[in-house]
């Protein structure tokens, strides 16, 4: 015969923290019919018109192999720093996070819950990516695994800077300062043009970019058949260890 209660409140463990806060963060990013149409959607338009050779001309074989890889690396730095940023930055100013940090959840819990959410919707963003260059006659030549390690690595890196930007400025200056560092990055982080068009001394700073490193990294593996490219790997791996915590230590909930 039960003779009293003893309630025990306390916080859930971090997993299953992370579980809610990603399935959650999802649901959110998924009721966003229109900002979901269009990251899906841009990247293929983008996919289509860069593979035009009106646009500018690239000294490769085929033009679409180089494409592929590319607009893949364009849609995770999309994604994961650009949209990532903005919607985070207009929830700080909408006092939405403020509510959550009344509650047990951890900057680092939320955090990665919304990197984790990005992530599952860029498997359907890279899915339809492959399947449209597909169409468009390309020819893969690498293992998916390297790169899907090197999508991952660049998602937890670029979610890292966008969370940092959003947590730290004002919304507006993140919505002006995320688009600026977007159009840099396709331009001179070897996405749109080849670093090896740049003077050397500019490529090999620029190689050590996380856009550069991405797509670099999977050129390697998609277009020239190359294992996992442990240097791309470890760039991103380094600006994802150095942005994600510095994100969680200086992100303030409004």
């Amino acid at each position: 015969m039960i003779t009293g209660f003893a309630p025990a409140p306390a916080a859930a463990p971090p997993g299953r923290m992370l579980a809610a806060q990603t399935g959650m963060e999802l649901r959110l990013l998924l009721r966003n019919g229109e900002q979901v149409g269009l990251t899906l959607i841009i990247p293929l338009l983008l996919e289509f018109f860069f593979n035009l050779p009106l646009l500018y001309s690239l000294d490769v074989p085929r033009r679409i192999d180089f494409v592929v890889p590319s607009v893949l690396a364009l849609a995770v730095m999309s994604a994961s720093f650009t949209g990532l940023a903005i919607g985070t930055g207009f929830e700080r100013k909408y006092a939405v996070l403020k509510r959550l940090g009344a509650t047990a959840l951890s900057r680092r819990v939320l955090l990665l819950g919304k990197t984790c959410a990005v992530l599952i919707l860029q498997v359907l963003q890279a899915v339809l990516i492959c399947l449209f260059g597909l169409v468009l006659g390309w020819h893969p030549s690498g293992g998916a695994v390297s790169a899907a390690v090197l999508i991952v690595l660049g998602t937890f890196a670029f979610g890292g800077l966008g969370l940092l930007l959003a947590g730290t400025v004002r919304a507006e200056v993140t919505l002006a300062a995320a688009n600026l560092a977007w159009l840099v990055l396709l331009f001179a982080g070897g996405i749109a043009i080849p670093l090896s068009r740049y003077p050397k001394a500019a490529a090999d700073l620029l190689q050590w970019l996380p856009s550069a490193a991405l797509s670099d990294g999977l050129h390697q593996v998609l277009e020239h058949s190359a294992g996992l490219p442990v240097r791309s790997a470890l760039i991103l791996l380094a600006w994802a260890a150095v942005a994600l915590p510095a994100a969680a230590r200086w992100f303030r909930w409004e």
